[in-house]
């Protein structure tokens, strides 16, 4: 017993380094930005104490409640429709694609869809910015085209479709991820059990509904959670596509932290918004862990 402690005490010596970088890297500016946020600073000078002041600007301030449904959409868009979309589209190419045109096949359309993940996100934002460009952009080019210029639009420059293009755009940047997880997870499960349920009569949903997604409930735990984040704490592309505009129409509040951060000197209300956003998103992946931990009793 006593030779066991002592093999299992030389293993913390291996995760020093790693303790060290969080608490330089994360712990201690996380806390920093916890004390400024009971601030009223400008970035230079001296803080002056505004105790919950920024709090209580925060829960009142219509931009920031706009950003946060804003942020809802947002989580549409990069977790809920890429997860469902990355779910059954993995079953697809590893049920059909493989069976029908072999893996080659299914592994081209998987780094097809992977792609946008490992595009930078600024080149990205760019061609997008380019195809939805409302004088010589590709969308509107191609719908003249086809006679149909009454839907011709300033995608990213109007109120009404600029949220609804950055969500499909999101769509794109997003599914990749989750189909890579997802066949992934499938590998792991053994085929048998498929051919079992096609002799008992089992339809493909019905493989798919029972099989697949229950199995792969742990990749699906770990996509909703990283996704979530994801969607949470987005920024890249907002801000090459939109800055947030027109007016607040896709601001999100990561966005609007760096606006009072950068362009407003506002840093004690930019440390607030990023301390809430922080303590949701920490909420957030203990209730996944703690779910996927009851799910795994």
């Amino acid at each position: 017993m006593l030779l066991k402690r002592s093999t299992n005490r030389g293993y913390w010596w291996f995760l020093l380094p790693g303790l060290i970088l969080f608490v330089l890297v994360i712990a201690i500016p996380f806390l920093m930005n916890i004390g400024t946020s009971f601030t009223h600073w400008q970035g230079v000078g001296t803080p002056k104490w505004a105790g919950l002041d920024n709090y209580a600007r925060l829960f009142r301030d219509s931009t920031f409640w706009a950003s946060f449904r804003n942020n809802l959409a947002m989580l549409v868009a990069m977790t809920i429709v890429p997860t469902l979309l990355g779910l059954l589209l993995a079953a697809v190419l590893y049920d059909y694609i493989t069976n029908k045109f072999g893996s080659r096949t299914a592994s081209f359309f998987r780094a097809a869809f992977y792609l946008p993940q490992i595009l930078p996100v600024a080149i990205a934002g760019v061609v997008w910015a380019w195809i939805l460009h409302p004088n010589y952009g590709a969308l509107n080019g191609f719908l003249e085209a086809l006679g149909l210029d009454n839907l011709t639009r300033n995608w990213l420059g109007n109120r009404q479709t600029a949220l609804p293009s950055v969500m499909v755009i999101m769509v794109w940047f997003q599914l990749g991820y989750p189909l890579v997880i997802f066949m992934a997870g499938l590998q792991r499960i053994d085929p048998e059990i498929y051919e079992a349920a096609v002799l008992d009569g089992a339809s493909w949903f019905d493989r798919f509904r029972y099989i697949t997604v229950h199995l792969i409930r742990p990749e699906i735990f770990v996509v909703l959670l990283t996704t979530t984040i994801a969607s949470l704490k987005v920024f890249g592309q907002i801000y090459v596509l939109t800055r947030g505009g027109p007016g607040s129409s896709t601001l999100v509040p990561s966005y609007f932290a760096y606006q009072n951060f950068f362009e407003k000197a506002n840093i004690g209300y930019g440390s607030a918004i990023s301390t809430v956003m922080t303590v949701i998103i920490i909420g957030l992946t203990i209730f996944f862990i703690r779910r996927q931990s009851a799910e795994e009793l």
